[in-house]
C-alpha cells in the first residue's frame, strides 16, 4: 500500500540539499531518527514510474564530520606527520553515514566514482583504478577515477585518502601504506599470490581482477576488511615473520564467500564468516600442511570457548543465527559467527567424507549463488541437494541446536575434543623451542584456566621475557594473563597496548580486564576518556559501553 512514487533510502547524520529524478526536482523528507539505524530519507518521484522504466536519482548531500563510517586524522596522527588521512569502514550498516543508499546486503550494485583530493595525496577505493587527472576546477587538486563492475553490497564500498605509496608483490597485487611501513608490509604479505592461487584452486576463478592490500593507521578497528580489489588491514599484522598472514588468507577467501555470495541479512553473517574461516584454514593447510590446519581449528575452538565464557552460555547472541531485531550489529559482533560457523563446516566435512569431498560442495555452492545474497535456508537446501545420496547422514545433524541454541553444549564432537594436550605437558616444553603459533596457543590455554598467581606470571617474565615480544597476538594474550593475575607492573603495558592501536579484538578485552581489576579501574576510565577523541567512532562507542561511560 506504499505510494509507488516513494523511494526510501537509509541515511545517518547526512545532510541532503537537493534531489532530482531524471533532471526534475523531487521533494524529499526525513522520517523519524532511530538510535543506531539513522534516519530514513523519503524521496517522492515527480512522475509515476512504469514497470521496467529507468530513473536517475541525483542527490546532493554532505556527510557529518562525526560520521560513524569515517575516521579523519590530522597530519600529527599519521606516521608521516605531514598530511591528513581519511579512511572509511562501512560494514555492517555505516555506508548510510557516508551517503544515502539502500544499506542492506540484500541489494547489490556496481559503482563508478571520481574523487578529488589535494595533489600530494592518493585516493583508493574498493574498485579498479581507472586513472587520474588534474582537477579542472582547482590546480592544487587531482581527480582519481574508480569503477567496480562486479555487483557488490554497499557495505563493501570503501575509500581511503592519504600520503600512500605502493610496492608490487605479485602479478595482481600492490601493497599500499604510508612510506614508513610500505617495505615492511611488502615483506610481511609476500605470500598473497600463493594464497590467491590456492583459493582459486579451492573455490573457483578470482573474478575481481586486482587484489591489493592497504595497511591502515593503528586505530583501524578490525584485523582486516575484505573491500573488493583492496583489502584493508591493521598494522598489528606486521610481526616481521609473516606469522599472522592467516588474516590475509581470510580476507582473500572473502572474495568468494561474502563478496561473491553474500549474507542477505546480518542474522546470517555466519555464511560470510564461517565459510571464510573454513576456506582460510584450507589455504593454510595447503601451504603449511594439514597438521597446521588442525592446529588452527583447535585454536579457533578455544577462541569460541573464550567468547562464550565472556558473553555467557545462555546469551542469545551466541546463537549461530541470532535475532538482530532492534540490535545494533556492532554490539552483537563477536567470534561466534566465525568460529561456530567454522565448527559446523568442519564437523560436516568429517561427517560427509573428508576435506576433498566437502570442498566440492563449497565450490558448487559459490558457483550456484555467485552475485546473489542468501540466507541459511538457501545454503542448507543446496547442501541437501548436493549430498542427495547422504540425506540419512544429514538428517542426523541436530540443525536446530546448531542454528538456534546459545553456547556450545550442543556439539562437543569428536575431532575438536580429541584429548587436548593437557596444560602440564605444554608448559614444561621449553618455550624457546615454540613457534609463535604455539606460543599464542599456550597463552590461550592459560587464559581459559582460572587466573594464575602473581608469582607465576613474574616467574614466566623472568625466564622468558614475554614483555620483549612484539608479536601483537602473543603480547595481547600475555598482558591479559598478567592483568587477570593482578600483577600491577603490567598495568602501564596493558594500557599502552590498548591505546597504541585500536583493533577491537585487542583493545576491548584489555580495557575490560583493566576495568575489572580494582587497582586500576579508575585509571582505565581516565585513560579511555583522554584517548576517546582520537579513537575510531565505533571503537569509542563499544569501549564506552564496556566501561559504562556511554555518551
Amino acid at each position: 500500500n506504499k505510494d509507488s512514487r516513494m523511494e526510501v533510502l537509509d541515511t545517518k547524520d547526512v545532510q541532503v540539499f537537493k534531489v532530482t529524478v531524471n533532471g526534475q526536482d523531487a521533494t524529499f523528507a526525513f522520517g523519524e531518527k532511530h538510535s543506531f539505524k539513522g534516519t530514513p530519507l523519503e524521496v517522492t518521484l515527480p512522475f509515476e514510474l512504469r514497470r521496467g522504466q529507468e530513473a536517475i536519482v541525483e542527490i546532493s548531500f554532505e556527510s557529518s564530520p562525526k560520521s560513524s563510517a569515517l575516521q579523519w586524522f590530522t597530519p600529527e596522527q599519521t606516521s608521516g606527520k605531514k598530511h591528513p588521512f581519511l579512511f572509511s569502514q562501512c560494514q555492517a550498516i555505516h555506508c548510510r553515514a557516508i551517503f544515502p543508499c539502500q544499506d542492506t546486503p540484500a541489494v547489490k550494485l556496481t559503482y563508478y566514482a571520481e574523487i578529488s583530493v589535494p595533489k600530494e595525496l592518493v585516493a583508493l577505493m574498493s574498485a579498479n583504478r581507472d586513472g587520474e587527472m588534474p582537477d579542472p576546477e582547482d590546480s592544487s587538486r587531482k581527480i582519481y577515477c574508480f569503477s567496480q563492475n562486479v555487483p557488490i553490497p554497499c557495505y563493501l564500498i570503501a575509500l581511503v585518502v592519504g600520503a600512500l605509496e605502493s610496492r608490487k608483490i605479485g602479478p595482481r597485487t600492490l601493497v599500499w601504506a604510508e612510506k614508513e611501513l610500505v617495505d615492511k608490509s611488502a615483506y610481511e604479505f609476500a605470500e598473497a599470490e600463493a594464497m590467491l592461487k590456492t583459493a582459486e584452486d579451492l573455490a573457483g576463478p578470482y573474478v575481481w581482477g586486482q587484489y591489493d592490500l592497504l595497511v591502515l593507521p593503528p586505530s583501524f578497528p578490525y584485523g582486516g576488511m575484505e573491500n573488493p580489489c583492496l583489502t584493508f588491514v591493521t598494522p598489528t599484522l606486521l610481526a616481521g615473520d609473516r606469522s599472522l598472514s592467516n588474516v590475509i588468507a581470510h580476507e582473500i577467501s572473502h572474495s568468494w564467500t561474502g563478496n561473491l555470495v553474500t549474507n542477505k541479512t546480518w542474522e546470517h553473517f555466519w555464511l560470510n564468516e564461517g565459510c571464510t574461516v573454513y576456506l582460510e584454514r584450507r589455504i593454510g593447510g595447503r601451504l603449511f600442511g594439514e597438521q597446521f590446519r588442525h592446529f588452527q581449528a583447535l585454536g579457533g575452538w578455544r577462541e569460541l570457548q573464550n567468547t562464550i565464557n565472556t558473553l555467557g552460555d545462555k546469551n542469545p547472541i551466541t546463537n549461530l543465527i541470532p535475532n538482530l531485531n532492534e540490535v545494533d550489529p556492532d554490539v552483537a559482533y563477536s567470534s561466534v559467527p566465525y568460529e561456530k560457523g567454522f565448527a559446523l563446516l568442519f564437523y560436516l566435512e568429517q561427517l560427509l567424507g573428508g576435506p576433498d569431498i566437502f570442498i566440492g560442495f563449497l565450490k558448487a555452492y559459490v558457483q550456484q549463488f555467485a552475485y546473489k545474497s542468501v540466507i541459511t535456508e538457501d545454503w542448507k537446501k543446496f547442501l541437501y541437494s548436493y549430498f542427495k545420496d547422504k540425506v540419512d547422514v544429514l538428517d542426523k545433524v541436530d540443525w536446530n541446536s546448531w542454528f538456534h541454541a546459545p553456547g556450545i553444549s550442543c556439539f562437543l564432537f569428536s575431532k575438536l575434543h580429541a584429548k587436548e594436550s593437557d596444560l602440564g605437558s605444554f608448559s614444561s616444553a621449553d618455550l624457546k623451542e615454540m613457534s609463535s603459533h604455539q606460543l599464542i596457543e599456550f597463552l590461550a590455554l592459560l587464559l581459559l584456566e582460572s587466573p594464575l598467581p602473581v608469582s607465576h606470571v613474574q616467574r614466566m617474565q623472568q625466564v622468558y621475557d614475554f614483555n620483549a615480544i612484539n608479536n601483537s597476538e602473543i603480547r595481547f594474550r600475555w598482558l591479559r594473563l598478567c592483568i587477570k593475575a593482578k600483577w600491577e607492573e603490567a598495568i602501564p603495558l596493558a594500557l599502552k597496548m590498548a591505546t597504541d592501536q585500536g583493533r577491537m579484538k585487542f583493545t576491548r578485552p584489555l580495557f575490560r580486564d583493566l576495568y575489572s581489576f580494582d587497582k586500576c579501574r579508575d585509571l582505565a576510565v581516565k585513560i579511555f576518556l583522554e584517548h576517546r577523541a582520537s579513537m575510531h567512532p565505533v571503537t569509542s562507542m563499544l569501549v564506552g559501553k564496556d566501561l559504562q561511560q556511554e555518551q
